[in-house]
């Protein structure tokens, strides 16, 4: 989509030159405008790049920093999130039975991450995967009569899927407590538990995957600019867009002409794109949740742990509400996190401001918000107790994962804030829990809303964005993608010896084959080693 491809669309070729000239003298162009310097603008800008070399791409974020809102590894879990333990993707049906299809979903989409950043690896976009990506087994936790029962019938449907190799299951208290020592100190056996075991898991740091992409951009071309806020967006008749960024660090304001726009902005992306005017963002709106963890401080425990362990949400709690016990590797160092806790504000952004979501109601989604609002009385009963609780109240929950904690050895930390989407429906509207492709009918501008599974999609996400916005080229590109993602269009699960080729490559390639020992965490085997 070069600029004389724009251009030609203007029907008086003198009128096209007068507009052109009087952009140049008070705008800069570029053919793709990113704004924000997350995973997402990072991913869809290295993409870009590898399809479209030639192409001048801007990137633009408000604060200081790359991957300082949701991508910043404290701000998230961190989980490579491939459905292995994850309970609220295989929901129960009520004649017993496990539904697996969001699962595999999760899975397909995860394996196309793994295979980008294994090339990208290869190619000398990213460099050292242990910065960024660790093998950590990924476990599902259960106690309890019935919810035992749950989880063997869950890994029966998933066991003898390809999708899942080795995802063993485990009922015994003695392997229990040989795998989870932290877990097991004090544990009540009497009460049954189960876990589903998959060595195959990992624990990712967005945010320096983020930085890493975002230093070859830049090193390839790209202009890539902090303390910069898009205060506006106007379309022009030509089909590009008149983007208004204001310098915070000098107060200077100018203006960009760019084809294309991705408002990459988290939970900023909401009101960028009502402020686009499009009509596909009409009718949308935003409730925001924050989040926070408990975060250990006491070495000796972090050692005793390696594992990524989900358990079951509570009775009427949204999905997003999962407590799990996380080891997490951020600066090659072990950590130990749990939660999450919601909490609420009405910023839509960790760094935004109180009034975002008051100046995110529109009349076009007034009726939206106003049906969730009668409907889930179940978040806001949630939301309520979460917010009442006393830090004696959160050590309690976490006491069942770990029955001995203490609350000394941890400490509360804020994470990232998330805006759940909220879709027209009907007369009303629906709360949802995944993420959302926002874009024009005409391709030039696109946004992402949502949270979960986010950062781990962000590969397929990123790539539904150019095919649906850039449909006149996705096919010429497909050569290039498949190259980079070899089951690009094709489904693993019913390509099992594919499915195994590039499993085998990307843990090579993403060095996710090193032993406990190597990384310096705990072993399954040993309980404790040495850091």
């Amino acid at each position: 989509m070069p600029w004389t491809e724009l251009e030609a669309k203007e029907v008086d070729p003198a009128v096209a030159e007068h507009k052109q000239n009087q952009q140049s003298a008070s705008s800069e162009k570029l053919d793709v405008v990113l704004i924000g310097a997350g995973i997402m603008s990072a991913t869809l800008g290295t993409l870009l790049h590898q399809v479209e070399p030639t192409w001048s791409i801007g990137l633009f974020e408000r604060l200081d920093a790359a991957a300082a809102e949701s991508s910043d590894p404290w701000n998230n879990a961190g989980t490579g999130h491939s459905a292995l333990c994850e309970l609220n993707y295989t929901p129960q049906q009520k004649d017993g039975t496990v539904d697996i299809t969001k699962a595999l979903t999760v899975n397909e989409q995860f394996q196309v991450s793994r295979q980008w950043w294994s090339h990208a690896v290869e190619t000398g976009v990213l460099s050292d995967p242990e910065n960024f990506i660790n093998p950590i087994p990924h476990v599902s936790f259960v106690h309890g009569a019935d919810n035992v029962k749950y989880l063997r019938a869950r890994y029966d449907a998933l066991s003898t899927n390809p999708l899942f190799p080795g995802m063993e299951y485990i009922d015994d208290a003695d392997e229990f407590a040989r795998r989870l020592p932290l877990m097991a100190a004090g544990r009540d056996f009497t009460d049954p538990i189960a876990l589903n075991w998959s060595d195959g898991g990992t624990d990712v740091d967005f945010g320096a995957l983020t930085k890493q992409l975002l230093n070859n951009l830049s090193a390839v071309g790209a202009s890539v600019n902090f303390g910069h806020e898009i205060r506006d967006l106007s379309k022009n008749s030509d089909g590009s867009w008149t983007v208004k960024v204001y310098n915070g660090r000098t107060g200077a304001t100018r203006k960009i002409v760019a084809k294309f726009v991705f408002v990459g902005a988290g939970g900023g992306a909401l009101p960028l794109l009502q402020k686009s005017g499009i009509s596909e963002a009409k009718g949308f709106g935003g409730f925001p949740v924050s989040g926070e963890w408990l975060r250990c401080t006491n070495p000796a425990l972090v050692q005793q742990h390696s594992a990524k362990v989900y358990g079951k949400a509570s009775v009427g709690a949204p999905p997003m509400s999962v407590p799990h016990l996380d080891t997490r590797v951020i600066g090659g160092k072990p950590g130990l996190l749990f939660g999450p806790y919601a909490g609420w504000s009405p910023k839509f952004l960790k760094n935004g401001k109180m009034t975002d979501l008051i100046g995110s109601v529109k009349p076009n989604n007034l009726f939206s918000m106003l049906g969730v609002g009668m409907t889930e009385m179940a978040l806001t009963k949630y939301l309520i107790g979460e917010l009442l609780q006393s830090e004696d109240d959160r050590v309690d929950t976490l006491r069942e994962f770990m029955p001995q904690a203490k609350g000394e050895d941890f400490e509360l930390v804020t994470a990232g804030q998330r805006v759940q989407v909220i879709r027209r429906k009907g007369k009303g509207g629906v709360l949802e829990f995944g993420t959302a492709v926002v874009n024009a009918g005409d391709g030039t501008i696109a946004g992402l809303l949502g949270a979960s599974p986010g950062a781990s999609t962000a590969v397929p996400a990123m790539l539904e964005v150019m095919q649906r916005c850039f449909a006149d080229r996705y096919e010429s590109w497909k050569p290039t993608l498949t190259d980079m993602v070899p089951s690009l269009g094709t489904k693993l699960a019913d390509n099992p010896r594919l499915f195994d080729e590039v499993w085998a490559h990307t843990t090579r390639v993403l060095h996710l084959d090193r032993s406990a020992a190597e990384r310096g965490v705990a072993s399954a085997a040993d309980g404790v080693v040495a850091l």
